[in-house]
């Protein structure tokens, strides 16, 4: 059984002389070691991205071992490239994408690496919702979705048993990385909340929560539970030697990355707004008490009072990373492919007939059965136009989503938006604009591993709650105000997009 969070008290708190915060970013592919002083200036960076695989139609996994070994080769270099010693790195939080399954057996070594994108429990996800739905919600503020922890791990159970009696330690993504760091199977309860494995608002297991999912037996599997900038151990001499870190540096148990991108961008008070246009659609407002709807994709909690409600969904920047992978780098001729699609739109004057694009080229929330497509294309429209109306599908999937969190009663002014699309020099305007309110832009390029510094800053008493650290450590770069025309403009076209996406509905479930 796991034990009850732990508090960074139990821990030895390092003295301010050490001056620098290491923070990692794990993504479904990329990792990224960043390094950063106290007043959050990026100091260095090592990025390394690593392979993924679909053995079947609907699976994405990853190698553990290649990440680890990405992850030891980033902070090795990040360090050199830095120039300091590792001494002099107070506190090291880690970061990564939510949901999806890690697995490792009794002996830590790695069995299967599911990603967040996968969908092969989608049949899964539907009978334990049409099961269990509501009684899951009523506990964990969550619906089974097909790449959601629980449910994959719930699919091994039943398709893969013998790997499922291997398993000795359910982890996500960033987990195993802190496995390799301090040799201890640990998590916290942003990502274990963010993946539907907690009792809200209490964020802690229960044993009825598993029952529901049909993994009573599986309790034994789940690792130490912490708050996110409490330290959950401290570098191993081993990872020390492959990783060039001091042993002995604290680690802390690290963040859902979504949460940590937020803190990055200087959004973490109640209120507050962040929106993060990258892999996923990330639309989140934070609060002191946990939004209870059903219709609320997901809410998780991070520190006593503080929660964040989510509308999430793979409908955001991939949809552009996927163009520039199939008809932009073809043939490696763009020196700047996503320089060049900004470029494309930039010469484009908005039209009411200009073609849509649905963003579901990985599923939605909605059904993992929708599918991206293109709509309305005349001989007329330019390769501006295309990307243009893709660009605008991306960001009316992040409105629809922020229209279900203003249904279930959750309010904001101002958003902050963060993500690769935040660099984008047309993406913020076309948000403000459509989501009629003021954007800002974060300063910091790498929100979400400078969210886990933070934390780590907090965890090694350098700053004295989460409001000081993000005080001391964020900016904003620019603001962005709705155009009144171009946000009448975008009221019609939304509507017409929802119209669209109602309308298609049957032919995708015939496919």
């Amino acid at each position: 059984m796991a034990p009850a969070v732990k508090k960074h008290g139990t821990f030895t708190i390092v003295s301010n002389q050490q001056t620098y915060l290491l923070g990692l970013d794990a993504g479904n592919t990329v990792i990224k070691a960043v390094l950063f002083d106290l007043q959050g200036r990026q100091v260095a960076m090592h990025t390394l991205d690593g392979q993924s695989s679909t053995p079947q139609p609907g699976y994405v996994e990853r190698d553990l071992n290649e990440l680890w070994a990405n992850a030891k080769t980033a902070i090795r270099n990040c360090i050199d490239a830095a120039g300091i010693e590792p001494s002099q790195i107070a506190a090291v939080g880690c970061a990564g994408h939510g949901n999806g399954l890690y697995l490792v057996d009794r002996d830590g070594e790695p069995l299967i690496g599911i990603q967040s994108l996968d969908t092969r429990a989608a049949d899964l996800a539907a009978e334990l919702a049409a099961a269990h739905g509501d009684a899951l919600h009523e506990i964990c503020l969550q619906k089974p979705w097909p790449s959601q922890t629980p449910v994959l791990l719930a699919w091994i159970k039943r398709h893969r048993p013998e790997i499922y009696a291997q398993v000795g330690s359910v982890m996500l993504c960033k987990d195993f990385i802190n496995f390799k760091l301090t040799g201890l199977r640990t998590s916290d309860i942003s990502d274990m909340s963010g993946c539907g494995l907690l009792r809200m608002p209490d964020c802690t297991y229960d044993d009825d929560l598993l029952t529901l999912y049909g993994l009573e037996d599986a309790r034994g599997m789940l690792p130490w539970l912490f708050d996110p900038a409490d330290v959950a151990g401290t570098i191993s001499a081993q990872s020390a030697k492959v990783t060039g870190l001091a042993e002995g540096t604290p680690v802390v148990a690290g963040y859902f990355d979504v949460v940590s991108s937020a803190m990055g961008s200087g959004v973490v008070s109640a209120g507050q707004a962040s929106i993060i246009c990258g892999t996923w659609s990330i639309n989140q407002v934070f609060s002191s008490t946990p939004v209870v709807d059903p219709e609320v994709f997901m809410v998780a909690g991070f520190g006593r009072a503080r929660f964040v409600n989510i509308e999430a969904s793979a409908t955001s920047a991939a949809n552009l990373e996927w163009y520039v992978r199939e008809f932009v780098e073809r043939g490696e001729h763009h020196d700047d492919p996503f320089g060049y699609c900004n470029a494309r739109v930039a010469e484009i004057t908005a039209a009411c007939d200009d073609p849509y694009f649905h963003p579901f080229l990985y599923g939605s929330g909605q059904g993992a059965e929708y599918r991206a497509g293109f709509y309305g294309v005349a001989g007329w429209h330019s390769e501006g136009h295309m990307l243009r109306a893709l660009f605008e599908g991306v960001m009316f999937e992040h409105r629809r989503h922020i229209d279900v969190l203003r249904g279930a009663g959750v309010q904001f002014n101002s958003a902050m938006l963060s993500g690769g699309g935040s660099r984008s020099p047309v993406w913020p305007q076309m948000f403000a604009d459509g989501l009629g309110v003021p954007v800002t832009v974060a300063e910091a390029q790498e929100t979400g591993a400078l969210g886990a510094a933070i934390g780590a800053g907090l965890g090694a008493g350098l700053f004295a709650d989460y409001e000081n650290g993000i005080a001391e450590m964020t900016r904003s770069r620019a603001s962005f105000t709705p155009d009144a025309a171009m946000q009448s403009h975008y009221d019609k076209r939304y509507s017409r997009y929802l119209q669209l996406s109602e309308a298609m509905k049957s032919m995708w479930a015939k496919s």
